[in-house]
């Protein structure tokens, strides 16, 4: 997989990846069902160049019901029992703990960790560091995993750096991005519009900080994507200046992407400008001759378009992105209008939830035959009360 990658063949690559953990599932389950581990999980922790993997294998009823590997960031000159110590404290912050905790490294301060431990389990929790029998097998096991995903994500992670420095070469940045946000819309004839924008980094797609934005416009011409672009990165930028004024909490991009050519890129140039922003690098991305992939235009402000080879690994990288960003926003805007697809007068009712509007619709068949019925007869709704009634009669038939 290794040498896929620094061949620069990421497709191999990756379906090396894919059989890699392929055969990890499979060793991580055979095999691995205790007779004297009843209730347990399994912790190991392997440490490596500045990073870390915590594996953990959950045994109920002498069986092993799995396992999750988890990456904790490390503070520099951090030993394996204050990482230990930190990951259990914030695995256990919201489930219960088994009987038995079986780890690989001891914690810096084991009595507390029982005794906390313990108090949320309302029992007797053990913490065990074996080093023979059948829990220690477990635990080399557990370590093994740890130590095989960790490998595979320092080489996604080298191959991920690589790219973003081939990034910064075809784009004239001064350094490769940490940050890249993405952004694209999407709606059907310009209704139930939506903006959407992705992340990306040295760690791959930031999914936690990806975002959506319902477009609010009331001016914009239906399927304005200019009007659109503008509004959602309005809103972006205006936030980030409330909530990282000194750009030093890791917010700001490095680069933005935008899905479209000169026209999209003029309009994002002329809303940076405006927050006084202009040396965040912008691209525009769009789609070139009959609109394959393969032929996109790269489009800067006050710099002529250009395109990449067709089999550049950055051109691969960047269809990516753009695809990821294409697919959030198209999730989101499907989401927004399954909603109102699903919407009636009755959302509007005062006391009118979920439960009850159920129930109306149910006894009556639609919206407009509650709208019609008369006080007597949404009485006789099961749940809805004498005054609520009233108040969905008064909603209907106001003035009548």
């Amino acid at each position: 997989m290794r040498a896929a990658s620094e061949a620069m063949e990421f497709e191999r690559a990756a379906a090396l990846r894919d059989r890699i953990r392929a055969l990890t599932t499979v060793q991580g389950t055979q095999g691995i069902n205790p007779r004297g581990v009843a209730e347990a999980d399994v912790v190991a922790l392997h440490m490596e160049q500045g990073q870390a993997c915590v594996q953990v294998f959950f045994i109920r009823a002498n069986q092993n019901w799995g396992n999750k590997d988890f990456y904790p960031r490390l503070a520099a000159d951090v030993s394996a029992a204050e990482v230990m110590e930190a990951f259990l404290g914030q695995f256990y912050d919201n489930k219960e703990p088994p009987r038995q905790v079986i780890l690989s490294d001891q914690v810096e301060n084991p009595d507390l960790m029982v005794e906390a431990l313990s108090q949320k389990a309302g029992r007797r929790v053990e913490l065990l560091v074996p080093q023979r029998g059948e829990k220690a097998d477990l635990v080399q096991g557990a370590l093994r995993n740890a130590r095989e995903s960790l490998a595979r994500r320092m080489a996604e992670s080298a191959t991920q750096g690589r790219l973003l420095s081939g990034l910064a070469e075809a784009f004239g940045l001064e350094a490769p991005p940490q940050r890249i946000e993405v952004y694209d819309n999407s709606h059907i004839m310009g209704t139930d519009a939506v903006g959407a924008m992705i992340v990306a980094g040295p760690e791959g797609f930031l999914k936690n900080s990806y975002r959506k934005f319902n477009i609010k416009g009331t001016e914009l011409t239906p399927g304005d994507d200019f009007g659109m672009m503008k509004e959602v990165l309005n809103r972006r930028f205006s936030r980030l200046m409330k909530e990282d004024p000194d750009r030093d909490k890791g917010l700001w991009p490095d680069l933005l992407l935008i899905d479209g050519g000169a026209g999209q890129v003029s309009a994002v140039a002329q809303i940076m400008a405006e927050h006084g922003v202009e040396d965040i690098p912008m691209v525009g991305v769009a789609k070139g001759v009959d609109r394959d992939a393969g032929k996109e235009e790269f489009h800067r402000p006050g710099a002529r378009p250009f395109a990449l080879r067709h089999n550049d690994p950055v051109l691969y990288f960047v269809q990516r992105l753009r695809d990821e960003a294409h697919r959030f926003a198209i999730g989101t805007h499907r989401a927004k209008r399954a909603k109102a697809v699903g919407a009636t007068p009755l959302d509007e009712v005062p006391g009118v939830g979920a439960t009850r509007k159920r129930a109306l619709l149910q006894h009556f068949g639609s919206a407009k035959a509650v709208a019609r019925a008369d006080l007597a007869d949404l009485k006789a709704v099961e749940g809805i009360s004498d005054t609520l009634a009233e108040t969905i009669y008064g909603f209907f038939h106001d003035g009548k």
